[in-house]
């Protein structure tokens, strides 16, 4: 999915739980509809009503969930959510904004729950077609720090945040490794700095796209 195949714009966000991705597409959502253009907020896995259903699945369901069969609905939702939801807002020259894509299933159903990152990564693209976005900007954060983030939201863990502290630490290397592989699609930020900071490093990158 080439930038220059449609008129929209797509940005995801990275990272482990608590780097504030909820917040950074927020101030940033806010920030391009300023410049007049069309947003469209969504995330994964719960964009459409396919993905709600896979959420409660794959993030509450309290019974055990098979690595490959976890891997799976995350590709399923994926499919269903590009298919219905991304790219006829692409088409429309919307800016999408994006909580979580298929690094999220490389770095957690990859390394997290130690499945081969490569399959993982091409049943996404299998199921997506290829669609890759413009801009993805991981938020890089400490797991211990993340972890205290959560712990002051005081709400009860999901299936992931409940993770050992390995689990999380495999994720964040992850993350890592694919935005250096892939420089030229991401944008890594130190998720300690301020928000206000975060926010305008976004702007600033994504102000070339627009």
């Amino acid at each position: 999915m080439a930038a220059a195949a449609r008129p929209g714009v797509w940005i995801t966000f990275e990272g482990g739980d608590g780097a504030g991705k909820t917040t950074q597409a927020t101030l940033l959502e806010e920030w391009v509809r300023a410049q007049g253009r069309e947003t469209l907020r969504t995330r994964e896995p719960g964009g459409t009503e396919v993905g709600v259903l896979v959420r409660d699945i794959v993030l509450y369901h309290r019974g055990e969930v098979a690595p490959r069969a976890e891997a799976l609905l995350y590709a399923a939702d994926r499919a269903q959510h590009v298919a219905t939801l991304v790219r006829p807002a692409l088409a429309r020259g919307e800016v999408v904004i994006q909580d979580r894509y298929l690094d999220s299933s490389v770095a957690y159903q990859g390394a997290g729950r130690v499945l081969d990152a490569g399959e993982i990564r091409d049943l996404s693209l299998w199921a997506t077609e290829g669609a890759l976005p413009d801009l993805t900007v991981l938020l890089d954060l400490d797991p211990a720090a993340a972890r205290e983030r959560l712990d002051a939201d005081d709400k009860p863990f999901d299936r992931l945040e409940a993770e050992e502290a390995d689990f999380h630490a495999r994720v964040r290397e992850s993350f890592l490794g694919l935005a250096a592989a892939e420089p030229e699609r991401f944008l890594v930020l130190d998720a300690a700095r301020p928000a206000a900071d975060l926010a305008a490093a976004v702007q600033a990158r994504l102000a070339a796209l627009l």
